[in-house]
């Protein structure tokens, strides 16, 4: 018998993450009829050009920053109802869900980068860091995937930080940029991608050393095990 599916269980727990699930539990059952989700996740969509939108507007005046802020408030709320709105209608959508809502998830991600280059915009150097930071992003939610083929195991919280967490650091940044300036880019970027390739670099060692457990466990001396 294969193993069951187990995408829409996530392994892992951010500091924020109980007073989350309270809080989605809370307002499930309050989502107009109607609303079903698969709407709340194809709407990423809307959230990832907003983001681009308000940060090309942003490069012109700041106080646009704000918009890029309300866009990722808007997608961690779509993005954290559409699943448990899910199986709260019995929508039976898990392996769909799982696929469409990362998909959009790395979308999102990307337009997240995209969007912070445009207001930066200090020349050839800087757009170097943001793409470099884009393709390491990139690379740690490939890792999450690739470690969930192999272990059916999805985890995307690591010490505590998870998606929410990783949300609320872009609105105070948002915040701090269109009070003080764009300045905080040209140290703040090569820190932000330093701190994201040390991190890529643990996430790759611990889950290599996790998948050459398993496999070791699964088949010593050659000989699989019972």
């Amino acid at each position: 018998m294969s193993e069951t599916f187990a995408g829409d269980k996530k392994k892992g727990q951010s500091l924020l993450g109980p007073l989350e699930r309270k809080f989605i539990d809370w307002g499930v059952p309050k989502i107009p009829k109607p609303i079903m989700s698969h709407h709340l996740t194809y709407v990423t969509v809307g959230w990832s050009i907003g983001m681009i939108v308000f940060g090309w507007l942003a490069a012109d005046n700041l106080a646009w920053m704000h918009g890029m802020s309300v866009m990722v408030f808007g997608q961690w709320l779509t993005d954290s109802f559409d699943g448990s709105l899910g199986k709260y209608r019995k929508q039976g959508l898990v392996k769909w869900g799982f696929f469409m809502d990362h998909i959009l998830d790395l979308m999102f991600a990307g337009s997240v980068v995209i969007g912070y280059s445009l207001v930066a915009d200090e020349g050839p150097w800087l757009a170097l860091m943001f793409n470099i930071l884009l393709l390491v992003t990139c690379a740690m939610m490939a890792t999450s995937f690739l470690s969930f083929a192999a272990t059916n195991q999805f985890q995307i919280a690591y010490y505590g930080i998870g998606p929410t967490e990783i949300r609320i650091g872009y609105i105070a940044l948002n915040t701090f940029v269109a009070i003080v300036g764009t300045s905080i880019f040209s140290w703040g970027v090569p820190l932000v991608l330093a701190l994201n390739c040390i991190a890529l670099v643990i996430l790759l060692a611990q889950t290599s050393k996790n998948l050459w457990q398993i496999d070791y466990e699964a088949n010593v001396d050659g000989q699989p095990r019972p």
